[in-house]
């Protein structure tokens, strides 16, 4: 990898993404989600009632600036939490 072209590269990513209120947070959130589609391998996502939450698990494979601009757009939005985990 050459200094200053890191952001160019593809890298892999875990993301979790918790949701209050899924019933009124779920349309921005996957608006967001569909625009990065792109980048989306896999996502898993389960309402949690008990806690009135819902996660969602996501694998992603972009640049770290695709990731960090899906991960900033999802954690400007109130009532959403976002953390990710960068593998390679």
């Amino acid at each position: 990898m050459v200094k200053g072209s890191q952001n160019m590269e593809s890298r892999i990513a875990v993301i979790g993404v918790v949701i209050d209120h899924r019933e009124t947070l779920a349309e921005p959130v996957n608006a967001i989600l569909s625009n990065f589609g792109h980048i989306i391998v896999g996502r898993m996502g389960l309402p949690y009632r008990e806690r009135n939450i819902a996660v969602i698990a996501l694998i992603v494979d972009g640049t770290t600036d695709e990731i960090g601009a899906m991960t900033g757009q999802l954690g400007r939005i109130e009532g959403v939490t976002v953390r990710s985990a960068f593998t390679l």
